[in-house]
């Protein structure tokens, strides 16, 4: 079990900084400059730290045997120095899952990679290879679901403020004060995990389907 430990929080510490990496290099290619002036457009991992994102979520995680889950401090963004700035923020929020499928994608190719190596094969070496990309799947698959929930302030509920019609979106806001509300209320009653993990299992599958398979 702490192997496993050791293994995921790298693996969840990279890619919630690669998550934040590309909302700031997306609003940076459309115009904002603010997450590269503050310094945050980087992958040194210390001024993405959140407190209890980053190091205290992770570790009760650990210590209570659940799913290795957690953030980063969120990269600044300034909509209105954006080109077009209620399409763009869209694209700004989508590219942080986007960027967590990516990772998922990349480290199943990787799994497929290392299991065709026939040298790899029976060392413990290649076991902790194996498992540690297995765990960079689920992981970011999770957290790419978990971020396109369609509720502010996650990704999701930013991609859909940007690009509702009037009418739909007068509606759709109504629910923005009360967002943070619902996602806790989501955690508290246990439905969040099941919201998560049932596309994380169609993902597997449809990965397995393409040849991928890591579990």
């Amino acid at each position: 079990m702490a192997m496993e430990w050791l293994l995921q929080v790298p693996i969840l510490l990279f890619s919630i900084i690669f998550h934040e990496y590309a909302h700031g290099y997306a609003a940076y290619r459309h115009g904002d400059d603010t997450a590269y002036l503050m310094g945050r457009l980087t992958f040194n991992p210390i001024p993405h730290i959140d407190p209890f994102g980053t190091i205290v979520m992770p570790a009760l995680c650990a210590l209570s045997g659940l799913p290795m889950f957690g953030w980063a401090r969120p990269v600044p963004v300034n909509p209105l120095r954006l080109d077009r700035p209620r399409a763009d923020m869209s694209w700004v929020a989508f590219s942080g899952p986007l960027s967590n499928l990516f990772l998922a994608v990349l480290s199943a190719l990787l799994y497929k990679a290392a299991v065709l190596a026939v040298p790899l094969t029976g060392t413990g070496l290649a076991a902790a290879l194996l498992t540690g990309l297995r765990f960079a799947v689920i992981i970011n698959l999770a957290l790419a679901f978990f971020n396109l929930i369609p509720i502010y302030p996650l990704d999701g509920g930013q991609v859909l403020l940007g690009r509702l019609p009037d009418g739909a979106l007068r509606v759709y806001e109504k629910h923005v004060p009360y967002g943070i509300y619902i996602i806790f209320a989501l955690i508290l009653t246990g439905v969040l995990k099941h919201v998560i993990i049932v596309p994380v299992y169609y993902a597997l599958t449809l990965l397995a389907f393409l040849g991928l398979p890591v579990v």
